[in-house]
């Protein structure tokens, strides 16, 4: 059991009851169950506790933490020992800069899918020329409110097979100020809707390999849920049935942006020339994965 400041390692150089104190034998809990970036996770998991900002903690190291918030704390620390993510400790996840409500119902945003938005804004120099957006498998919301917070004329739909992603998307883009310009529908991909065409659509799909899902780290596999992970076989279901509904919604002239996993790239864009859909390029993340496959339908 984790106690309030205690905990095995080199002495603290701050008196016990501190902030330094608790972040110091936090950080050595946490790097002993080898989590990543021990030092940084102590402090937001300590300042979420205080309700402060984490950069307040190194400002008085020697400040004492009252009962209550140690308390809260050491609850924290327990159940990110157990891999559970920070974000769902946190109750927030930043993406593009946005902050969106997370919980169990879906997916944290990842860095990664702001790739997607990077591409569609490279698609669209015109921002008025987008006046639809659809988004696929809306998790929370984060996409289509990106999206929408990018280009100002547009309205937008996000879909979700769990209803309360749905629930945690529209409770997201009310807090972002863009309620009125986005719904959302529970259901399965684009069949959920009555029709429609769309100038840009987004979709981030489930695309890992069912077979690899056990060995992805313990924060995704035992805490994300397997519905928004799990691709099949080879990782391709989801585009199977995915790619003919963004050819079915969008507008002429219109495009799709869709995330792959690493090296689908090739599979995919065949899946896409299959049904009628062009692949125009993919855009790489940060750690050059190839990420947003841009599509558009027609031929050249």
């Amino acid at each position: 059991m984790i106690r309030p400041g205690l905990g095995a390692g080199a002495p603290c150089a701050d008196p016990a009851g501190t902030v330094g104190a608790f972040l110091c034998r936090a950080g050595q809990h946490l790097r002993a169950a080898a989590v990543d970036a021990p030092r940084l996770e102590a402090r937001l998991l300590l300042a979420h506790a205080l309700g402060c900002r984490s950069e307040d903690l190194l400002r008085d190291p020697r400040a004492p933490v009252p009962p209550a918030a140690a308390e809260r704390f050491a609850g924290l620390l327990r159940r990110r020992l157990e891999r559970e993510p920070v974000a769902h400790l946190l109750g927030t996840q930043e993406f593009w800069s946005l902050p969106f409500a997370v919980s169990s119902a879906t997916l944290i945003p990842r860095p990664d899918t702001e790739t997607l938005i990077e591409a569609a804004l490279a698609a669209f120099p015109r921002r008025e020329a987008v006046r639809r957006v659809l988004d696929l498998g809306t998790g929370t919301g984060c996409l289509l409110l990106a999206a929408l917070s990018e280009f100002p004329g547009a309205r937008g739909v996000g879909v979700d097979l769990v209803p309360g992603a749905v629930a945690l998307a529209r409770r997201n883009a009310v807090a972002l100020g863009l309620g009125g310009r986005a719904g959302f529908v529970a259901g399965s991909w684009a069949a959920a809707l009555a029709g429609g065409r769309f100038d840009l659509v987004l979709s981030n799909p489930p695309y890992i390999e069912t077979a690899t899902i056990p060995g992805l780290a313990p924060e995704v596999a035992r805490h994300e849920p397997s519905s928004a992970l799990d691709g099949g076989a080879d990782g391709l279901d989801a585009y199977r049935t995915l790619l003919p509904e963004i050819l079915r919604s969008l507008a002429p002239g219109g495009r799709a942006v869709v995330e792959l996993g690493q090296g689908q790239r090739a599979a995919v864009e065949a899946l896409a020339e299959a049904i009628g859909l062009r692949p125009l390029g993919c855009r790489a993340d940060l750690r050059g994965v190839d990420r947003a496959l841009l599509l558009a339908a027609g031929a050249a």
